[in-house]
């Protein structure tokens, strides 16, 4: 079963993006895309440009905290803030962009972190707490955002089905997702035994832990998101919170997909939910989006794994030559 789900996940990648990038060429076609797109991109100001900068700061920032307190809950407290950073960025620049391949999250941090004496389960059990960390930062600001304002689901109507985008329906699954959070907050603190659902394994860590990722989970979402709103004009804009939860429904729906980057799939579902904002200019704001939080990060992630790898290998080379010199001073015959 594993082994055919290997093969349908990347199908089903594929087929997602294909089918988006149908659907975005109804959307575009007749329309010259590549100068209007290159105009907006220019219109938008100095200012907005460093703001979205900031943004990225910070959302690779709480990504890298995300390591930070897995480490922590493995006990692992000899690890420097900048080696954890680095390793962290170099992580998610790559799977962000590559999505499901060898460059996967686990694969680049046992490279990274058994250097520092992590072993493959330590590692193993560091990546599945960072994947609890984002998909708890993902339902808290789901269920804060649809309690709030059950009406946002409404916007992706002919998406969705309407009894998801109905507002009593949006209401109780923002309701259930803040029940959900509230359960892993009262398991943490009362020290509640593992869950095991299959061979899903769920865990609740220490309450200073638990605390942590409440701080840390939105934090990434919430940088990310200010990538896209400071990129997107001011005539038409919907407000912050609109663009934060609009990401976090492409996003996650872009995740699911296992596209590489969610090509396709983060574009139409932003363009549906933003009716009063030119397509256009919606389009040049996720382009920005994708420079600054995708495309940037991945031209300095290879770059760091191209130093690491070729360290690695210049120490195995040394090490190799310190030998052979040994054995061949062992065989010299005694004066």
């Amino acid at each position: 079963m594993k082994k055919t789900l290997e093969y349908v996940w990347p199908v089903v990648g594929l087929l997602a993006v294909i089918g988006s990038f149908y659907l975005l060429y109804g959307e575009f076609r007749g329309e010259s895309v590549g100068q209007e797109v290159w105009a907006d991109l220019r219109a938008i100001s100095l200012t907005h440009w460093l703001a979205a900068g900031l943004s990225t700061l910070l959302a690779y920032a709480a990504l890298a905290w995300y390591d930070r307190i897995a480490l922590l809950h493995l006990g692992v407290k000899h690890i420097s803030w900048i080696f954890i950073s680095v390793c962290s960025f170099t992580t998610y620049a790559l799977s962000h962009n590559i999505g499901a391949s060898v460059f996967s999250g686990a694969v680049v941090r046992y490279r990274a972190y058994s250097t520092k004496g992590l072993s493959a389960g330590q590692v193993a059990v560091l990546v599945v707490l960072c994947s609890y960390t984002f998909g708890l930062g993902t339902i808290l600001l789901t269920g804060l955002l649809l309690t709030y304002d059950p009406s946002l689901l409404h916007r992706l109507s002919g998406m969705l089905p309407d009894v998801l985008t109905n507002e009593r329906t949006a209401l109780t699954i923002g309701l259930g997702c803040l029940g959900a959070v509230l359960l892993y907050v009262v398991g943490s603190l009362m020290h509640f035994k593992p869950i095991d659902i299959g061979r899903l394994h769920i865990l609740y860590p220490r309450p200073g832990i638990m605390l942590r990722q409440l701080f840390a989970a939105p934090m990434e979402l919430i940088g990310a998101a200010g990538i896209i709103y400071f990129a997107l004009p001011d005539t038409g804009n919907p407000g912050y919170l609109i663009v934060l939860g609009t990401f976090l429904l492409s996003f996650s729906a872009a995740l699911v997909s296992h596209a590489p980057g969610g090509l396709g799939v983060f574009e139409l579902i932003f363009i549906k939910a933003m009716p009063d904002v030119p397509r256009l200019k919606v389009l040049s704001a996720l382009l920005v989006f994708r420079l600054l939080y995708l495309i940037v990060p991945l031209l300095i992630a290879l770059v760091v794994v191209l130093l690491f790898e070729r360290d690695r290998l210049a120490r195995a080379l040394r090490g190799q030559t310190e030998e052979e010199e040994g054995g061949q001073e062992d065989k010299e015959p005694a004066a």
